[in-house]
């Protein structure tokens, strides 16, 4: 598995909420900010104002994507002068009804535009997909860490063939939903979020857009990671066999570099040692395991290079705060610390 499928795989939880909700001028909207969540908005029709209090109001066009990693509230409008904001909502606040083949509210994908029908009288209509991607605090990669705090991705198919594809068809299903409708949004919501993450890391002018903190490792640059074949290599390694006994010197000859050098480079663009990291990667695993298999303590301690449970539960409990059979029973699994 590569290293950005990793970090989507470990780090959601549930399915993705989205809402396609039509707006007639003149109206004004704020979005409240939705913590540990990778939130969107996708423009199916008409345009739009994102209104900043630090920055111009950006125009947004048909078919343009607003991406925040963050979950950050923001308002939109239907003009850059608007001024009477209607209070802010979350993708889960739209009234949602029923889907199209009778799934309950809380597992309705998507939302028909007659039943979310917001705001204004008769002027011209903006329709919205707006959703988030929930996420697990306890298992962000810090890959997430590095984005920036809001993205605008501009209507352009030929520079970017696939993500606008996956934007056309979410437009298709949200226009007018069908027989099976529930199945398919989730999974083309699924795509459209990899597709960004793709862009975010292989698109030099989109990671410059936005200004990112650093990430909690410090100052690691996962987009020069990812794109360096020889950290790619090892990262590819740690996360495809985590219970491997790597050693620097093994990863080194992944990497093909000498281990002093590798040893440098992996900390300076990962932010990380390497073995600190692969620690770390072993211990986000263990709480996916933990959190969604019934697989026996034994099991995922082998799976993840310990030779005994005892071993295992130690370096657990030091990373997460509690033993791995209380971490499985708990609410919420979080982490006690970070990386």
């Amino acid at each position: 598995m590569d290293v950005l499928s990793d970090v989507v795989t470990v780090a959601r939880t549930g399915r993705p909420r989205s809402a396609r909700v039509r707006w007639h001028a003149p109206w004004a909207q704020e979005f409240a900010a939705v913590p540990g969540a990778l939130a969107f908005q996708l423009v199916l029709e008409g345009r739009c104002w994102l209104l900043r209090p630090d920055a111009a109001p950006l125009r947004l066009e048909r078919g343009d994507v607003l991406f925040l990693p963050r979950g950050s509230g923001h308002v939109l409008a239907d003009s850059p002068t608007a001024s009477d904001v209607a209070p802010a909502c979350t993708p889960d606040s739209f009234p949602t009804g029923t889907g199209p083949t009778g799934t309950s509210p809380a597992d309705t994908a998507l939302v028909a535009a007659d039943r979310v029908d917001r705001l204004g009288l008769d002027g011209p209509a903006t329709v919205l997909l707006c959703g988030a991607y929930r996420t697990d605090p306890s298992r962000t990669h810090p890959l997430l860490h590095t984005l920036p705090e809001l993205l605008h991705l501009p209507s352009a198919p030929a520079d970017h063939p696939e993500l606008h594809a996956a934007v056309g068809l979410l437009a298709a299903e949200a226009n007018g939903p069908r027989l099976g409708t529930d199945a398919i949004v989730p999974a083309l919501l699924d795509t459209l979020l990899v597709y960004l993450l793709r862009r975010c890391f292989t698109d030099p002018a989109v990671r410059n857009s936005g200004d990112a903190p650093n990430s909690p490792a410090g100052t690691a640059d996962w987009a020069a990671a990812l794109g360096d074949p020889a950290l790619a290599a090892a990262l590819h390694a740690l996360h495809t066999a985590p219970g491997e006994p790597w050693t620097v010197a093994g990863l080194a000859a992944r990497a093909g570099l000498s281990r002093a050098a590798f040893a440098r480079r992996f900390a300076a663009t990962v932010g990380l040692p390497p073995l600190r990291y692969l620690t770390w990667w072993r211990m986000t695993s263990a709480a996916r395991l933990l959190r969604e298999t019934d697989a026996p303590l034994r099991t995922v301690a082998a799976h993840l290079g310990y030779t005994s449970e005892f071993a295992f539960a130690t370096a657990f409990k030091r990373a997460h705060g509690r033993p791995p059979g209380a971490y499985r029973r708990s609410p919420s699994g979080l982490f006690a610390e970070g990386i």
